[in-house]
């Protein structure tokens, strides 16, 4: 992922990421909107006191990123040209990552998920939304998120996860806060979403069928 915007991003506007197991919930003219209407990143953001967050944290990491400015978030993002020069730019940060969080270190440490919520929290927090444009759904706890299979796909899923304004972020250690807060784009409370995943291959002849009638705009 990182290595697609170190070769991409200098001639691009804006880089964001996508699986193929990701569908749209939105026009290509909304989400161009939606992505080029601001001037911020969408690049997931919280601090998670538990095995999950800092637990991930090495000491290795020192001077440069102390364990208060460690954060997590989801590895899907959309960001603007400026933050990916910024990115393109930024070694001292970036080789702390490289080094020091792997998951076979004993900690699980997945870079995807920490390297950029922690070096924007540090170099420009007020630049991202604290919410990623990618609707994942991990209510079933697992170590991977929820696959939507053919039975699954229904017009009504795909209006649900479109109508969601709000982003909610639970730690992983014992006391699992939940903290909820509204998408605010550009100041006002806007649907959070532009892509939906982790849908199956086969789910595709449905999907086309629904996206005939979505009015999604």
């Amino acid at each position: 992922m990182i290595s697609f915007l170190r070769d991409s991003a200098t001639i691009l506007k804006s880089v964001f990421t996508l699986s193929r197991s990701c569908v749209p919930l939105h026009s290509f003219d909304y989400v161009f909107n939606y992505l080029m209407g601001t001037n911020i990143s969408f690049i997931d953001c919280f601090q998670d006191p538990g095995p999950h967050g800092n637990g991930r944290y090495s000491l290795e990491m020192l001077p440069e990123i102390e364990e208060r400015d460690f954060r997590k978030g989801a590895q899907w993002f959309a960001i603007t040209r400026r933050h990916a020069l910024l990115i393109l730019a930024d070694n001292l940060y970036y080789k702390k990552f490289k080094l020091y969080c792997k998951p076979a270190d004993g900690r699980n440490c997945i870079a995807d998920e920490h390297y950029l919520p922690t070096l924007f929290n540090m170099v420009d927090p007020g630049g991202i939304a604290n919410w990623s444009v990618t609707h994942v759904d991990w209510s079933e706890g697992k170590w991977h998120p929820k696959s939507y299979a053919v039975a699954d796909v229904s017009y009504d899923l795909l209006k649900n996860i479109t109508a969601v304004d709000e982003t909610i972020h639970v730690t992983s250690d014992d006391r699992k806060l939940v903290t909820q807060k509204p998408c605010l784009w550009n100041g006002s409370k806007s649907p959070c979403y532009l892509f939906a995943r982790k849908f199956y291959p086969e789910t595709l002849d449905s999907l086309l069928k629904i996206f005939t009638s979505y009015t999604s705009v």
